[in-house]
């Protein structure tokens, strides 16, 4: 990889809007992208002890998935309870300035680093102790950096990332179907599957493996689990991979620097190691995007991770995936071009993905949406059934009512 600068990436569900309060990222259906990648942040040299307990392998952390797909959990630094994110896209294990703010640790200024979006400032600052699972370490600190809730796509903002410096030495299990993932020693194995290399670069310090696109080796592919998408490339490795007639369309994505647009297709195949998945979600960046920025080919994130039992090993060279009740289980599809974000008792659109019967129906971002078929949008919009409607069957006829008394009829199809 060419750049040196550290990475950041989030995803989210629920954020705050300038000027329109709290809103809440509807997900089931089509993808909006949240990321928390950073690169480019390196600490100082530390002199931290990191140890493994005996028991770790009984020592498995429970954890929910965020509305934006990321592993969140809760862990303790300096003996303070924290909520963090299992990120293997970040060059060093973050705080953030808020956590850091309320409980009086010294920020020193560090510069900045990369993340998607753009760039963000960061700073380092001491910790006492860190604790993990069967993990705990002595000393040391980490970077330091503002971690909105957007980025997570809840209301209330992470604490922490946890990137490879804490966990590159051992083995992580991820077991998505119960919820919990573990650190063991390098080189167990406990459970079969397919592997693919794996290995820590050298220059961004995150997980990267390989994978095989119509035909086209594409290296190095960052293992980013703090990425809530299934995978994602580059502009420049996506057309090396001259995969032809296949309908593409654009979707919103989502990262520690803000928002920005990238396309959206499903390739029939693609192979990561000795692993072939069938219609894999992809997302391509546009031209000088976060992955050509850091010198990447792209991503793998949770989106596609977790169709699977997960085990990272770096020192012993390999990422192992084991099926689960998730594997091969199609993408989800939007079949209305309408991606929202609910704002009390409405719906407001925060893109109209291109050749969607959306756009060509004329709906526009920033257009507001007060009921379903005669349904008034409910508080618990996306718990409720009606909040299907958006990947509903092709030809099915949804009828919208916008908040000024209009009420438009849009015919479902398939348009990627």
């Amino acid at each position: 990889m060419a750049s040196t600068r550290p990475i950041l990436r989030p995803r989210y569900r629920i954020f705050r809007l300038p000027g329109r309060g709290v809103v809440r990222f509807v997900f089931r259906r089509p993808p909006i992208l949240f990321a928390l990648a950073l690169i480019g942040a390196a600490p100082p040299p530390s002199t931290a002890i990191s140890t493994l307990s005996p028991d770790s392998e009984t020592r498995w952390v429970s954890f929910d998935l965020t509305p934006g797909n990321q592993i969140r959990f809760t862990m303790a630094v300096n003996g303070m309870p924290a909520t963090a994110i299992l990120d293997t896209g970040v060059s060093a294990s973050v705080i953030s300035r808020d956590f850091a703010s309320v409980h009086r640790l010294h920020v020193q200024p560090r510069g900045h680093a990369s993340a998607i979006g753009g760039n963000v400032a960061i700073g380092w600052a001491a910790t006492q102790s860190i604790a993990l699972g069967g993990l705990t370490r002595r000393g040391g600190g980490m970077i330091v950096t503002t971690l909105p809730a957007a980025a997570t796509g809840t209301a209330r903002a992470v604490d922490i990332l946890i990137g490879h410096d804490l966990i590159d030495a051992y083995a992580l299990e991820i077991d998505f179907e119960a919820k919990r993932f573990r650190l063991i020693k390098s080189g167990r194995l406990p459970f079969r599957g397919l592997s693919a290399p794996l290995s820590i670069a050298a220059n961004q310090n995150v997980y990267v493996t390989e994978a095989l696109l119509g035909g086209r080796r594409l290296a190095p592919m960052v293992v980013d689990t703090g990425d809530g998408s299934s995978i994602t490339l580059s502009q420049e490795s996506f057309r090396a991979a001259r995969i032809t007639g296949l309908p593409t369309t654009t979707t919103i994505a989502y990262g520690l620097a803000g928002a920005l647009i990238t396309d959206l297709a499903i390739v029939p195949s693609l192979a990561v190691g000795k692993l072939t998945a069938s219609d894999v979600e992809i997302r391509v960046e546009r031209r000088g995007g976060f992955s050509h920025e850091i010198g990447a080919a792209g991503r793998i994130g949770s989106g596609f991770l977790q169709q699977y039992r997960v085990l990272l090993d770096p020192i012993a060279g390999h990422i192992v995936f084991g099926p689960s009740s998730q594997t091969g289980k199609p993408p989800v599809r939007s079949t209305s071009g309408i991606l929202v974000a609910t704002e009390a008792a409405r719906l407001r659109v925060l893109h109209v993905m291109r050749g969607s019967p959306a756009e060509v129906s004329g709906w526009r971002a920033g257009d507001l949406i007060c009921a379903i078929d005669g349904t008034p949008v409910p508080a618990d919009y996306s718990n409720s059934p009606i909040s299907s409607w958006s990947v509903g069957s092709p030809g099915r006829v949804v009828l919208l009512s916008g908040c000024d008394g209009r009420e438009r009829a849009l015919t479902l199809g398939r348009f990627y």
